[in-house]
């Protein structure tokens, strides 16, 4: 665990910022103590790691919350993308870098504005939003947790973990048997009532990103033990295959 000012000098991120990331419930910490210390632990960094990626990319703070709290967040995914967006830039700045010493040479007498467009890189993280921003399920998410609290955010989140610290209660079981079954529809009807309408294309997708590897690997796996998150995906193929 990292306290915020060790968090602050190994990241740049200035305590205020990181304060106000913790306000508007874009960054919490992993525990606050009784005593008002916020402590941050290396999921807490991970998220913090896409937060400045994604900022480094002009995403506005609102975006970037929205994106990250999705279910259907795919870490792996966002790094290609936030890759795609970096080279587009280095190459906006390449450009620009050329142009600045053509203007150098000729002392200023090169009348070329095309390194000044930003169509493409605009082009290219618009693409990149609507991955997370353009689907119906996507759509119903945002208009679903519009005005909620961070609070209620929080708890609907903790449910959630709570029907995978299920699903690690019988590790080793058959995935496709009664009670893995019963705890993929428990899932399903969760995400339907407080998310968006999971159907069995939208489950089988989460299925296979829970083990992935990444962020949500990891945090079903702190959940419900090792193996958790392979263990709810062979579940929720064998559900989604029937």
């Amino acid at each position: 665990m990292m306290t915020v000012h060790q968090v602050s000098r190994l990241t740049g991120v200035t305590v205020r910022t990181l304060h106000f990331y913790d306000e508007k419930g874009l960054l919490k910490p992993a525990v606050t103590t009784d005593a008002g210390y916020r402590l941050y632990d290396d999921a807490s960094l991970e998220r913090l790691q896409q937060i400045l990626l994604f900022r480094e990319l002009e995403f506005p703070l609102s975006d970037i919350r929205r994106i990250l709290d999705s279910p259907e967040f795919d870490r792996k995914k966002a790094i290609r993308q936030q890759i795609g967006l970096l080279e587009l830039k280095m190459e906006r700045i390449g450009g620009l870098l050329t142009l600045a010493r053509q203007m150098e040479e000729t002392g200023g007498k090169i009348m070329r504005f095309d390194a000044f467009d930003r169509k493409k890189i605009e082009s290219y993280a618009e693409e990149a939003k609507k991955t997370w921003g353009g689907t119906d399920a996507w759509k119903e998410y945002e208009k679903r947790s519009a005005g909620r609290t961070d609070e209620k955010q929080a708890s609907l989140a903790d449910g959630l973990m709570d029907i995978f610290r299920q699903f690690g209660k019988i590790l080793g079981t058959d995935p496709a048997g009664p009670e893995a079954q019963a705890r993929v529809k428990a899932l399903q009807d969760y995400i339907t009532a407080n998310y968006y309408t999971c159907t069995r294309e939208i489950l089988s997708g989460l299925g296979q990103m829970y083990a992935a590897g990444g962020e949500m690997t990891e945090n079903i796996d702190r959940a419900g033990g090792e193996g958790t998150a392979l263990f709810a995906s062979k579940a929720i193929a064998a559900y989604c295959g029937k």
